[in-house]
């Protein structure tokens, strides 16, 4: 289905983003460290060519090599500094006063430890350095690359938001469509009523069922007219919705499928839309007969908290994969063949944005125990 596809994409779209994110962090850190080490090694190349020009007995050297080898440094900025502290050469750091020259020389000595060079009158000098601009230039490397990500993840996000926008148009698409299969049960179950008549004298409880119907057709379109606005929310028995909701759908599920009320209470009143709420517990009522493949049970149970009212609705059918506990309340979820998969969102909506409750997939153990809990604050 197109829920799962764009889910898949995103998730690939995120696993794609992270895999570059963590290559590139790897990469530039190996790299930097590798350039850390190489512009060590040309300190301590600087410091050894220091020490052979400090030995003017030493003829035994190329003097145009090691003057070469102190003067190649053009990148890695560095101080050398004597036995005393005493700054007495420098390379690669802007000097506008002496005292910028001294406060390069602390964040040099904060930042590595300095290369000793043992003069041959036995004195000791010391070679301070610090990053080059380079390193320090590929060091932010991955913040770009980040930033980079993150217009492109910005970029994706719209292009989700644009889909998003496409997929909720089909579920009202689909809205209506139920909403004609919602009306074409009743309206078929008067066509029989009406052949039954004609074949009928006494025809005083036909009527009657009829005017059931009839008043269920005024129930479902009553129900659609208030998706979209806020309904009026009132005080009301539950204990007598649930069990007005379970009574009519009892009567159109299998005689193989059990369904009942389980509640200490005679009475407990919450604010509720009814129209709306009797469309929840009959949406999950048949969500839990379709997950039982033939003989089965569902138990509604209504409890009271301190602070909040529980009704769960346990069956004993197929069940539902954990990863699954968020994915069958969004628009199109379905396991059924066929089926616009709105009956869960529906819900869903319903107690989350009219009743200001919450909706979950407690537990879920296949051919035992499922439970799908609402929670209503009091």
């Amino acid at each position: 289905m197109e829920f799962y596809s764009n889910n898949l994409v995103s998730k690939l779209l995120l696993l794609f983003a992270f895999i570059i994110v963590s290559s590139t962090l790897w990469y530039t850190n190996t790299l930097a460290n590798q350039f850390k080490i190489e512009e060590k090694k040309k300190v301590a190349l600087w410091a050894k060519a220091t020490k052979e020009l400090s030995d003017i007995n030493n003829l035994d050297y190329d003097v145009g090599f090691v003057f070469e080898v102190v003067n190649n440094n053009t990148t890695v900025p560095a101080i050398q500094i004597n036995e005393f502290g005493e700054i007495i050469a420098h390379r690669n750091v802007k000097q506008n006063n002496k005292g910028s020259l001294e406060s390069e020389l602390e964040l040099m000595k904060r930042k590595y430890p300095p290369i000793e060079i043992e003069l041959i009158n036995g004195s000791t000098e010391y070679i301070y350095y610090k990053d080059s601009k380079l390193l320090q230039r590929l060091k932010y490397f991955p913040l770009i690359i980040f930033l980079i990500i993150g217009a492109f993840m910005l970029i994706a996000y719209f292009a989700f938001s644009n889909a998003r926008i496409a997929q909720q148009n089909k579920v009202w698409t689909g809205m209506a469509k139920e909403t004609a299969h919602q009306i074409g049960t009743p309206l078929s179950s008067l066509v029989g009523w009406l052949e039954h008549l004609k074949n009928k004298k006494g025809a005083l409880s036909v009527v009657k069922e009829m005017e059931k119907d009839i008043s269920r057709l005024t129930v479902i379109a009553s129900r659609f007219s208030k998706i979209g606005s806020l309904p009026k929310l009132e005080k009301v028995n539950l204990v007598r919705v649930l069990d007005d909701s379970i009574n009519y759908i009892k009567k159109r599920a299998s005689s193989e499928v059990s369904i009942n009320l389980k509640t200490s209470k005679k009475s407990l009143k919450a604010d509720i839309n009814i129209e709306l709420f009797e469309w929840v517990i009959e949406n999950m009522l048949k969500n839990s007969i379709d997950a039982i493949a033939q003989e089965g049970s569902i138990l509604v149970r209504l409890q009271e908290l301190e602070h909040e009212v529980i009704i769960d609705v346990i069956d004993n059918g197929k069940g539902i994969k954990k990863t699954m506990f968020r994915e069958i309340f969004e628009p199109g979820y379905t396991s059924k063949k066929r089926g616009w998969g709105l009956g869960l969102s529906l819900v869903k909506r319903i107690i989350q944005d009219y009743h200001k409750g919450k909706v979950k997939v407690l537990s879920s153990i296949p051919d035992k125990e499922t439970v799908i809990r609402i929670s209503l604050n009091k």
